[in-house]
């Protein structure tokens, strides 16, 4: 989850290898229901069966005030509700930061006792040398240690790997806030 246009159907492409299993569009806003994908995957060689959640974008401005509240609501019910829910990866954008909606989000995340993976999209916009030293600023910013927090490029591909590592894994990367 993330605010609009960070990158969310992106990088569910990305991490299906399917460029189109999920529109994709530069307009924010476009996601305005809960999309769900079911994929199976061989790593390891293991087997791993795994949901993928789309959820609409928050802090989108041009929206209705009664399209956000019905999305808020979508959202915070599927949160509250979802007892299966393994871990909730927060998506914030690398160049950007997080916004207050992403803090108010990773608050919200905390009180319900989530696992939180934060993923810092568009990490290939930044020049190589300040990439690693931005993830490093926001794990501080976070209040997270450094492996909590992964870079992730759905242009360049890059932390495909370290996403699946820490969502197939024991969530050793996923943090309880």
């Amino acid at each position: 989850m993330g605010r609009s246009n960070v990158g969310k159907s992106s990088m569910i492409n990305t991490l299906t290898g399917r460029k189109k299993l999920v529109r994709v569009s530069n307009t924010p806003g476009r996601t305005r229901t809960l999309n769900f994908f079911d994929v199976e995957l061989d790593r390891d060689g293991h087997r791993h069966q795994v949901r993928l959640a789309d959820l609409p974008g928050y802090g989108f401005a041009k929206a209705s005030k009664a399209d956000r509240v019905q999305w808020n609501e979508m959202i915070t019910t599927y949160l509250d509700k979802r007892h299966r829910l393994e871990a909730v990866v927060s998506i914030i954008d690398a160049e950007i930061g997080p916004t207050p909606d992403d803090l108010q989000t990773l608050d919200y995340l905390q009180e319900k006792d989530r696992r939180v993976l934060v993923v810092a999209t568009k990490i290939d916009r930044l020049a190589k040398a300040r990439r690693k030293p931005r993830i490093q600023a926001l794990a501080q910013q976070l209040d997270l240690p450094l492996e909590a927090v992964i870079a992730f490029s759905s242009v360049d591909k890059i932390g495909v790997d370290e996403v699946w590592n820490a969502l197939l894994g024991t969530f050793g990367k996923a943090t309880r806030l």
